[in-house]
């Protein structure tokens, strides 16, 4: 059962006002944290489990790092990855990354461990996206606000 703690940060989190805000503030403060403390520590992972993630540019070619909450699978054999974007109107564009390059690499609590993505569809989305909304519930509601099928992404190591 989730503290009053945790639940106050799923009602925030669910705004639009923070839909604005935190794309622009979580990641840039997660990497910072995440450099400083040489991968071992994510600040929204205090919340949430993060990995960052270091795909291949779709348009670029260039290596990206981005900060991502994840859902650990059972086992340590995978993650999925939510392309929420906070319930914003558009992909986020790791998501463009992964679909034209699915090898890819995820710091996960120190370790950098390279993945490969698979977007979900059909009854496998359906399954997983039911895991998560008990996982993190405000996912229900970035959905609600756009019309997007927000993408999902089970990631294994390779």
């Amino acid at each position: 059962m989730a503290g009053p703690g945790v639940r106050l940060v799923q009602k925030v989190s669910s705004t639009r006002g923070f839909a604005k805000v935190a794309p622009h503030v979580i990641p840039v403060l997660d990497r910072a944290v995440h450099r400083v403390t040489r991968g071992k520590v994510l600040l929204s992972a205090q919340l949430l489990p993060g990995v960052v993630l270091t795909s291949t540019g779709a348009r670029s070619g260039l290596p990206r790092r981005t900060p991502l909450a994840c859902m650990p699978e059972e086992g340590g054999r995978g993650w999925i990855l939510v392309g929420s974007n906070f319930g914003r109107t558009d992909h986020p564009a790791w998501t463009h990354n992964l679909l034209a390059h699915p090898d890819a690499t995820v710091s996960w609590k120190g370790e950098d461990i390279p993945v490969t993505a698979r977007l979900l569809g059909g009854e496998e989305r359906a399954a997983v996206w039911k895991a998560l909304l008990v996982f993190w519930p405000p996912y229900a509601t970035y959905q609600a606000r756009v019309e997007r099928e927000i993408r999902i992404f089970r990631i294994v190591r390779r």
